[in-house]
């Protein structure tokens, strides 16, 4: 509460200060040049140069990152249609080879988690289930990693902005001492207008980075779900699966009766 009293009060004082400059230099007839949006990004010292770089970099980082997840984070993706039902009717049909196959044709999240389980296939059910649970949780956490980066953006574009404000305030007072008069009051002026700048181009890159990130997240999310509940679906016909001995590529079910407890 104590910082955050005297921020409030040291900005108050610096808004106080500028509007009595701006009065004063308008009472004295002084005609103020209002410098254009490239005239700030490229008119200022090299930390100012380093800082809008920053700001550039992360706008194309969020919107790079924005037309990466549209593209990518769609069930045509993940779990192609095509892939499913080739994969179901293989498994209906016994043929594991085919269903193997069709996976190997087909890359993608759902294809890796479908092969960890085919893999251990002689294993038992029980280690199918273990597998294709492993596989899920690194396909979701591969997806979850690109999304994390859009919030990364969202997160740096405003502290980028906030560097920038603060190393122009630091430029904007220490350039008073070779200004005097009128010509002080206008060079704090528009100085700290600069400063500003970046502030507010770093939330106009913020806010559509978080509200991405929480968009492509719940998609996300809810595509991770119903793969997985897609997978663990396709996989039930292996229970109690017998590997064929001609080398694996066929399966028959032995249809016993289970007890349970």
């Amino acid at each position: 509460m104590k910082l955050a009293s005297k921020l409030a009060i040291g900005l108050t004082t610096v808004f106080g200060f500028v509007m009595q400059a701006a009065v004063f230099g308008q009472e004295e007839g002084a005609a103020p040049a209002t410098p254009g949006f490239f005239d700030i990004v490229f008119g200022g010292n090299a930390m100012d140069l380093t800082v809008w770089s920053m700001i550039f970099l992360t706008s194309l980082a969020t919107i790079a990152l924005i037309v990466d997840a549209i593209l990518s984070i769609r069930v045509a993706k993940i779990m192609p249609p095509e892939l499913v039902n080739a994969v179901k009717d293989a498994i209906d049909a016994g043929d594991l080879g085919a269903a193997i196959e069709a996976c190997e044709s087909t890359p993608c999240p759902l294809s890796n988690i479908l092969m960890a389980g085919f893999n251990n296939i002689t294993e038992g059910y029980d280690v199918i289930l273990d597998s294709v649970s492993s596989a899920a949780g690194i396909e979701s956490e591969k997806l979850m990693q690109r999304v994390n980066y859009l919030n990364l953006c969202g997160q740096l574009a405003p502290m980028f902005g906030l560097m920038g404000t603060v190393t122009g305030m630091v430029a904007a007072f220490g350039g008073l001492a070779t200004a005097s008069g009128s010509a002080k009051a206008q060079q704090l002026a528009m100085s700290i207008s600069g400063a500003l700048y970046t502030t507010a181009v770093g939330l106009f890159i913020a806010v559509p980075a978080i509200l991405g990130y929480t968009f492509v997240k719940n998609t996300a999310s809810k595509i991770i779900l119903a793969m997985e509940a897609l997978t663990y679906d396709m996989i039930k016909p292996l229970r109690g699966a017998e590997v064929a001995a001609d080398g694996g590529e066929e399966y028959t079910e032995e249809y016993t009766e289970e007890v349970e407890g």
